[in-house]
């Protein structure tokens, strides 16, 4: 038994620098989190008890929803749909390339530091900036919300198919190679194989991200269900925008069980 037990190895333990550095990262998290209270208006949280007779009567208009408008709504959240398949599509279509010229382990740093800074920018630039800026250059209407949502979405998509590619198995990419192969073979033969699932994943996800996205952008004039919506709401038809929400929530919920479909089909 002695011996048996002189073999255990001992717990692991950390480091009096370890728990300092723990303790800095989580203490800090909480005094931040302590002094952000009052800035976010934490403090009059019990509004929701005081006023809950005006959330009463607005739950009770949204508890009766009025379908009169149906086909503008379902026509509408059709066009929505649209404006976000239009807008992601647009976005593989940018991430790609821009996803391949990221990654560190196949593009040279010249190449990747610039290709990251516009990924940076397109990825911090709001949907409806990007919206209110096409709004003025194409006009209202559709077309300035599947730019908007194009632009943003290949920020965020070249960065995810770039990390992707950042964490693929060299070996396959080094037999490619051995048989005298080009760059471009190198990429199609060895990387694009490993990282289709990835990207198909990524790009369903943004597709249904997009969708709901395409509905705000409606609210400054670029098209889809958003328009009714925010025009419903200042006319205080709280039973329309129940309606509206509904065929909202159904739209995203038949998007979300078609790309399971698609991603099992796919992957």
């Amino acid at each position: 038994m002695t011996g048996a037990a002189a073999g255990i190895p001992k717990a692991p333990a950390k480091s009096a620098g370890a728990w300092a550095l723990d303790l800095l990262i989580w203490g800090g998290l909480a005094v931040l989190l302590l002094i952000s209270m009052e800035a976010v208006d934490l403090g009059n949280l019990s509004r929701l008890i005081t006023n809950s007779a005006n959330i009463q009567s607005f739950g009770a208009d949204l508890l009766r929803p009025n379908f009169a408008d149906w086909r503008l709504f379902v026509g509408k959240m059709w066009e929505t749909i649209q404006i976000a398949l239009w807008g992601t599509f647009l976005a593989i279509f940018l991430g790609v390339p821009m996803g391949l010229a990221a990654a560190r382990n196949i593009a040279p740093v010249w190449v990747v530091q610039p290709v990251r800074w516009i990924m940076n920018m397109l990825r911090s630039v709001p949907d409806l900036v990007m919206g209110l800026l096409f709004v003025v250059a194409v006009g209202l209407g559709p077309l300035a919300g599947v730019l908007a949502i194009a632009l943003n979405t290949a920020g965020v998509l070249a960065k995810l198919f770039s990390e992707a590619v950042e964490s693929i198995d060299k070996g396959p990419v080094e037999g490619v190679r051995a048989t005298g192969a080009s760059k471009l073979h190198e990429i199609v033969w060895g990387v694009i194989p490993q990282v289709a699932p990835l990207w198909t994943s990524f790009a369903l996800y943004r597709f249904e991200s997009n969708s709901r996205s395409a509905t705000v952008l409606g609210l400054i004039g670029a098209g889809g269900i958003g328009q009714v919506l925010f025009d419903r709401m200042n006319g205080f038809a709280f039973r329309d925008v129940s309606a509206v929400v509904i065929v909202v929530i159904i739209a995203v919920t038949l998007i979300d069980v078609l790309s399971q479909a698609m991603r099992r089909r796919l992957l």
